[in-house]
């Protein structure tokens, strides 16, 4: 059962103003009709709006300045409200000796870590306390360590990544630390079947310098402590191989900050990079049964050095099914794919070349340029191995000049090489390397 209340709403004694309102407030909940709102595009009373966004928006050109010890600083503006900043090292396993095999990627794991200025604590509260993300990767040829957070904290970001980056005190508790999930992550490479094959195609198919894993053995892993951290940054971080690049920053900011704590890094000559020769091999690992992964690969002369080959590289990728980004920076990236090479000749036809010239010009290069990340990344790859960083203009005009004789010319060049083939799993039923050469060189 329940009981009736009357109801406690009174009318509002008052002047007819009062009355209207409640008026109005009866005919909104009853749905009777009421005087209409004003339109949405009526000018408000004391209101002053800013001005409209413009709609086109010129591209910020990188502008870079070369510090007298030889680092380079390289930014460009931004609208977005966030910056990206990296620092950029002409650094990896390519240049690691037998004594120091692994120690690009525990420089990796060891990033951020704690500084002759900071504890490990301090590094993770402060990058927290402004609300940024870091972050650092190793590759065969280059480092970055990288630190994004909004634009009001620049010259925060600029002196803690700095100082990660130059001042790192690699407590020995910090390296066991990290050396212990180097060494579980080599065990578990069984599990990441793309990583094995990854690096078993590099040991197999180059003799020296690229052929240095960039996950070591346990017994090189077992070598390696805070002395020799010490001495490959000491040798490897100089200025001449090192560059700040930014995205939504100040170019004269970024200088004014940067500076001071980079332009007493020792001014030693570039070293010549080591020495590597392609050979081509064959890499076999017995794994579980039922199942095979295998990967092939060629040597592309002269690397992503070549404007033009590197933009048809890049086109021949994507039509195999590999990759999903593009950067002119692409050493350590490698040229990959999960699908079966084959040589593109003047017979076989492929219908939709010149709609997916678009859709490149779209979904690859613009995408560079949507994301201060990615951006702040792009410049510092392509100023560390062009020395500048080339307008979007020229590669758009690169891609609209690739034909379809072009990436025939790049593919039946590549497979001319040596095969290097890698295999993991059931692999004795996978053809033997012989065979699947001659299938390539076949005249």
């Amino acid at each position: 059962m329940y009981r009736a209340v009357s109801s406690r709403l009174t009318l509002p004694k008052g002047n007819g103003r009062t009355l209207g309102a409640s008026r109005g407030l009866f005919r909104w909940l009853t749905g009777e009709s009421s005087n209409p709102l004003p339109p949405l595009d009526t000018p408000l009373r004391g209101v002053s709006l800013p001005p409209s966004l413009p709609d086109f928006v010129e591209p910020s050109n990188t502008k870079i300045t070369t510090l007298p010890n030889g680092l380079k600083i390289a930014s460009e503006t931004s609208p977005n409200p966030a910056a990206s900043i990296g620092l950029y090292l002409d650094c990896g396993s390519l240049y690691e000796t037998p004594l120091s095999s692994g120690a690009s990627l525990l420089l990796e794991k060891m990033s951020f870590k704690s500084t002759a200025n900071r504890s490990h604590f301090r590094v993770v509260r402060e990058v927290e306390a402004i609300g940024g993300n870091v972050g650092a990767s190793a590759s065969r040829e280059q480092m970055g360590y990288t630190f994004d957070a909004l634009k009001t904290y620049v010259p925060q970001m600029i002196e803690l990544l700095i100082d990660c980056v130059r001042n790192p005190a690699f407590l020995d508790w910090e390296v066991n630390e990290e050396l212990r999930k180097v060494k579980a992550e080599l065990g578990e490479l069984s599990n990441n079947p793309q990583g094995l094959l990854l690096e078993a195609v590099h040991s197999a198919g180059y003799s020296g310098a690229l052929a240095n894993p960039l996950l070591a053995s346990e017994t090189a892993l077992n070598r390696l402590n805070s002395s020799l951290l010490e001495e490959f940054v000491a040798e490897n971080y100089t200025a001449s191989r090192m560059v700040l690049a930014a995205s939504g920053v100040e170019h004269e900011e970024l200088l004014s900050v940067a500076e001071p704590l980079l332009s007493d890094l020792p001014s030693v000559p570039r070293p010549e990079e080591p020495k590597s020769n392609y050979v081509g091999g064959d890499f076999r690992r017995q794994g579980e049964s039922g199942v095979a992964r295998v990967a092939i690969a060629f040597e592309v002369p002269g690397g992503w050095k070549k404007e033009k080959e590197a933009i048809a590289l890049t086109i021949l990728q994507m039509l195999m099914g590999g990759g999903g980004s593009f950067s002119a920076g692409g050493p350590g990236k490698g040229m990959h794919s999960r699908l079966f090479l084959r040589v593109l000749n003047e017979h076989q036809q492929i219908h939709s070349f010149s709609a997916f010239n678009s859709l490149f010009n779209n979904t690859g290069l613009f995408g560079i340029y949507a994301s201060t990340m990615i951006a702040s990344e792009d410049i510092g790859r392509q100023v560390l191995t062009y020395g500048e960083r080339k307008p979007l203009e020229q590669f758009l005009n690169a891609v609209d000049g690739i034909t379809l004789n072009d990436i025939t010319k790049i593919s039946q060049k590549i497979i001319s090489s040596p095969l290097t083939m890698a295999s993991y799993g059931d692999v004795f039923n996978v053809p033997c390397y012989e065979s699947v050469s001659r299938k390539f060189h076949a005249k």
